[in-house]
């Protein structure tokens, strides 16, 4: 994207490209050198670096989820950008549903996302896919 488009447009954008599960167009949004953190009360959770880092985030979460973020609420910060959402889909282990409160900070640097943080709902993780 170019650096003049907006980190909520950016932000937007890599929702929209998530959802059609195309991973060159989100690593296109993605800074070579980009951070992601998901909690680590998740099973796909840890940090990552990187494209290369990016798509084991994404193949992380395949394996576990066949999920979709839906963002409800957007914060705008300047150059970051703060969502309230939902991941709904479901489980893949069980077909269980899936529908757990998400938050998502983004950072936009120079037209692309150089940092994203990733929380969810840690009892509700633990309770649907049924850890202690």
């Amino acid at each position: 994207m170019r650096p003049e488009t907006s980190p909520v447009d950016i932000v937007r954008e890599g929702y929209a490209r998530f959802a059609h599960r195309n991973a060159a167009a989100v690593l296109a949004l993605l800074s070579p050198d980009v951070e992601i953190t998901q909690t680590s009360d998740v099973p796909w959770g840890g940090r990552f670096r990187g494209h290369a880092g990016a798509l084991e985030f994404f193949a992380r979460l395949d394996r576990y989820t066949d999920a979709t973020p839906d963002p409800i609420i957007t914060v705008p910060a300047g150059r970051d950008v703060a969502v309230v959402g939902r991941l709904r889909g479901k489980v893949r282990a069980t077909g269980r549903a899936l529908d757990l409160v998400v938050v998502h900070l983004w950072s936009i640097r120079g037209g692309e996302v150089v940092r994203f943080a990733a929380y969810a709902d840690a009892p509700a993780v633990r309770e649907t896919f049924e850890l202690p």
